[in-house]
């Protein structure tokens, strides 16, 4: 089963009235998975974000999670074959439909406090996530031009984040009197599991690869269809491939850190209705720093590798200053000096400065990731080649995170977690610098996957076939 739609790519020109708000437009499509994705993997983070998944005792979401990241691990990797093969309709409603399970196995928790659902329904929803996120950053990375990545990695995260910051005030709203408890109620979890529901069904809005036109008049694909056989090559090649190896510890550590930061800071910290209103400023400082790093990556000098290598230095200060921050708050409490909890109205200023650290912590994840999938994008052009690096991308970062999830259910000291969150960062950006160095180039032509202009079917026909397809006026002209 291949892609739908008309496989060819051609270089026209749109007419200007239709060049942003086309529904096969990148703005359009990358928007629509950015809601997708607050709408699921948004809520879910949401919800991890309380710490414990919302209940006092995080050991089940702990083994949940351990279960989810292992097998996201293997599926974020197969993900990428999984698109190629079925396109993003298919891949995305299957990924989609697994958050509403987890979220469901918790609210069964809620009652029953038997943590086998929400451990096998963990498991359940790696498999989806690997699907969902292989297709996503193929999305996010492919459909826009070289020139604007950057500016469509950051209006995903934004969009995607947005989720996080509603998430986080649905256990707010719903928990604010309940100053004294531990767990979240049974709205929070239907609400969550709402939402879900509904990124399920969105998904079925995303268009091919081969439907979609680029601003400058370009499809975004030209391979017409992907064979099993085909992608399982290509996967076992993506293990050789120098590039991925030099990515392999930025992946490794981009979800590493979550588990030390939603229940050892937010979790230990702050009470129930204090760490959801932490979590909406949480993932809107990720809306900020996409934005920020977004602008640099894409703006600020006219040299693409210039560009990467300055969004790089950017983030190794911000993330050194602010892991110094946490190193510094991280000395004045541990497993067995556990702190005060805080309350966001009668803590006074004790509770600035964790406040400030927790969202710092938020800005800094999103730089992080943004700049990440800014490298990925430069290394290549077309979604089948995408499809395969960023699920390279996410199974290697959701291994990474399954061995998290358990260094904290064993109890690991936190003083030792922040030191390894800190030090797998800091190794990952001289890799990264190297990556860029080598494998990004400022002439498009270098880049793989990228159409032979001579190869083109003339404008007109093209023109004719898209207004064809979404009954759009489209004024053409010869390149």
């Amino acid at each position: 089963m291949g892609f739908e739609g008309d496989e060819e790519a051609a270089a026209i020109q749109i007419s200007p009235k239709y060049s942003l708000f086309r529904y096969n437009s990148p703005l359009v499509q990358v928007s629509l998975i950015g809601l997708v994705c607050f709408c699921c993997p948004g809520m879910f983070n949401a919800l991890s974000g309380m710490g414990g998944g919302g209940q006092l005792d995080p050991t089940a979401a702990n083994n949940a999670n351990t279960a989810l990241y292992t097998t996201f691990s293997v599926f974020g990797i197969l993900g990428g074959g999984v698109y190629n093969i079925f396109g993003p309709r298919v891949t995305l409603a299957a990924g989609c439909s697994t958050y509403v399970l987890y979220a469901g196995s918790f609210l069964y928790y809620n009652h029953h406090h038997d943590q086998t659902f929400a451990v096998v329904a963990g498991a359940v929803l790696g498999i989806g996530a690997g699907l969902l996120w292989a297709g996503q950053g193929a999305i996010m990375t492919s459909y826009p031009t070289a020139t604007r990545k950057g500016t469509y990695i950051s209006l995903f995260w934004s969009i995607f984040n947005m989720g996080g910051v509603v998430g986080g005030l649905i256990p707010f709203i719903m928990n604010y009197h309940r100053t004294d408890a531990e767990s979240v109620n049974d709205k929070t979890y239907i609400a969550f599991m709402c939402f879900m529901s509904a990124g399920a069904a969105l998904s079925l809005a995303i268009l091919p690869p081969s439907r979609v036109i680029r601003d400058d008049g370009t499809r975004c694909t030209n391979i017409k269809y992907s064979k099993v056989s085909t992608e399982a090559i290509e996967i076992l090649k993506l293990f050789r491939n120098w590039k991925m190896l030099l990515l392999f510890p930025a992946a490794w550590a981009s979800n590493f850190f979550y588990s030390y930061q939603f229940n050892n800071v937010n979790g230990l910290m702050f009470n129930l209705r204090t760490r959801g209103l932490n979590n909406v400023f949480y993932w809107g400082a990720q809306m900020l720093g996409s934005v920020g790093i977004g602008y640099v990556m894409d703006f600020s000098f006219q040299s693409l590798r210039t560009r990467g290598l300055v969004g790089i230095g950017i983030v190794a200060l911000f993330g050194t200053a602010i892991w110094g921050g946490g190193l510094a708050s991280q000395l004045n409490y541990s497993h067995d000096d556990p702190p005060k909890r805080l309350d966001f109205k009668t803590s006074g200023n004790d509770f600035a400065g964790p406040f400030v650290l927790y969202f710092s912590y938020g800005l800094l994840d999103a730089m992080f990731q943004s700049m990440v999938y800014w490298v990925i994008g430069a290394l290549a052009d077309d979604s089948e080649t995408l499809s395969r690096y960023t699920g390279f991308y996410k199974g290697v970062q959701s291994a990474g995170a399954a061995v998290a999830w358990q260094v904290d259910t064993h109890k690991v000291s936190l003083l030792s977690q922040l030191i390894i969150n800190w030090s797998l960062t800091t190794v990952s950006y001289p890799l990264l610098v190297v990556l860029v160095m080598l494998a990004v180039k400022d002439d498009d032509k270098s880049k793989e996957g990228t159409t032979n202009g001579s190869d083109l079917p003339s404008a007109p026909t093209i023109a004719g076939n898209i207004a064809k397809d979404y009954n759009e006026p489209v004024n053409s002209t010869a390149t």
